[in-house]
This record gives C-alpha cells, sequence and structure tokens, in this order.
C-alpha cells in the first residue's frame, strides 16, 4: 500500500509570505547550489541531521551531494519521498530544504522537517518558513497525522519510538 493516495498530485511552487522565495522540489542539476549551501551550515546540520540520519558527512563530497540530489528526484518522481529546496525568486541561491517522508516510527503518516542555512537562522525568512510549512502540510497534503521532527517532536525523542509497522 503506497503512503499517499495514487490521485496525488505534489505541489510544484509554494511561495513564502513576502514574495522574496519559494520552495520546489530539488533538482539533480540543483547541485552547485545545494552543496555549498550544506557544507557551509554542516556543523549546525550535523547536531540536526546526524544521529538520525548520518547527515551531512564532513566528508561528504560534490558528487555524493550529486548522487543524493539525483535520488532525491527520482523519489519525488515516484512519491517515495519528498525534499523541497528553499531558493530566492531567481533561484541563484539555496537557503534550506524540508523533507516531506513516509512515516519511520509508529503514530503518525507522514515525516516532516526542514532547515535553513546558518546565515538564515532566526531571521524572517525562518521565521516566515516555520509558519508556512505547518499550513502547507495541513492543506496541500493527505495526511491525517503528520509529525514534525524537531519541532513538535525532539530527535531523541524521536528515535526512540517504536518503528513504523509499513516501515
Amino acid at each position: 500500500m503506497s503512503w499517499l493516495p495514487d490521485n496525488f498530485v505534489h505541489p510544484v511552487l509554494v511561495p513564502l509570505p513576502g514574495g522574496g522565495h519559494h520552495l520546489r522540489p530539488i533538482r539533480e542539476a540543483d547541485t552547485p547550489l545545494d552543496y555549498p549551501a550544506v557544507m557551509g551550515s554542516r556543523e549546525r546540520l550535523w547536531t540536526i541531521f546526524g544521529p538520525a540520519w548520518g547527515w551531512p558527512a564532513a566528508t561528504m563530497t560534490y558528487e555524493a551531494d550529486q548522487a543524493d540530489l539525483l535520488r532525491h528526484e527520482k523519489e519525488i518522481a515516484a512519491h517515495q519521498s519528498f525534499n523541497y529546496a528553499l531558493l530566492d525568486a531567481a533561484e541563484t541561491a539555496l537557503l534550506g530544504c524540508v523533507y516531506i517522508d513516509p512515516p519511520e516510527k509508529a503514530g503518525a503518516d507522514g515525516e516532516i522537517s526542514w532547515w535553513v542555512v546558518d546565515e538564515l537562522v532566526d531571521s524572517k525568512v525562518e521565521q516566515a518558513l516555520d509558519e508556512l510549512v505547518p499550513r502547507w502540510i495541513a492543506a496541500d497534503w493527505p495526511f491525517e497525522q503528520p509529525r514534525f521532527l524537531g519541532r513538535e517532536i525532539s530527535w531523541s525523542d524521536w528515535l526512540a519510538l517504536p518503528e513504523h509497522p509499513d516501515a
């Protein structure tokens, strides 16, 4: 059984309030923007995602990032999971990502997490993203029990949950 309805169409462009930024599905072609964004914020991102995902490794190469983005692009096309890039209006800078994944742990039907680059921590852009994501998920995604990792549940508490029966 799929984690999303067969007729579900994922959003392809999600504007952030204020008009200067938007979300769209990430692509392999975004590697020149993604790699410096991730590696420029790697130490902080590791404290968030490292224990759960082992990402981003200190040794991650440009080629490894490119392979990851190609995998994400294929997963999006197959509706297996979703990675949305946070971009400026001209798409000259990747400033973060939003992940929408099938549940790994019991008690949810979708697991959502997100990050911004170090320069945007505590900024108006991060605040707009923090406000947008839960509203967007409620409005445009078919989840009854979404779980917001690192927001409504800590990563350590999430890791301690039992596995989802379908995981």
